[in-house]
């Protein structure tokens, strides 16, 4: 077979996409909360899960959420992932914990970094709490939390979170 006969097996293409979100109202208020260092989730009024961030209704009733509920900084990771893999335009070095944090207070969880521990030590059911971008950098963004770290609380038991992961 020539070269000319050989399959493609892969390209290179570079690519970018630019777009603009309208966050909506329940979104909105949960960015500026975040401006002000506070996690604002909504309460379902039929089933009372506590949904962050907010989406302005609950997926499981189908019925709006308008009933604001202040979380606590702090929560419990009940699965995550190591990221060893580089790729281009990488903020930070590898590896890398992201999380599933469940707030305390919350019913589902809210995806983040863990940092300030090595990556081997991270393990479900560890307690975090949220580092916070120093005041002059607070912004509508989920970027104002850095990053999840480690408590010095002993892990919550897998039955405190299992029915919410």
């Amino acid at each position: 077979m020539t070269a000319a006969e050989e399959p493609v097996r892969k390209i290179r293409t570079p690519i970018r996409l630019d777009y603009t979100i309208t966050a909506g109202e329940a979104a909105s208020r949960f960015l500026r909360g975040l401006t002000q260092q506070r996690i604002l989730g909504q309460r379902c009024p039929q089933c009372e899960k506590v949904y962050v961030p907010p989406r302005g209704g609950c997926p499981a009733c189908g019925v709006p959420t308008r009933e604001e509920v202040q979380l606590s900084h702090k929560g419990t990771i009940t699965t995550f992932c190591i990221v060893n893999i580089p790729f281009a335009g990488a903020a930070i070095e590898i590896p890398y914990v992201c999380a599933s944090v469940l707030l305390d207070g919350a019913d589902v969880t809210l995806f983040h970094l863990v940092q300030d521990v090595p990556a081997d030590e991270v393990r479900m059911g560890m307690r975090v709490e949220a580092v916070w971008a120093p005041d002059a950098e607070l912004a509508p963004t989920s970027e104002s939390i850095r990053y999840f770290r480690p408590t010095a609380e002993p892990d919550a038991p897998y039955e405190s979170y299992k029915d919410k992961m």
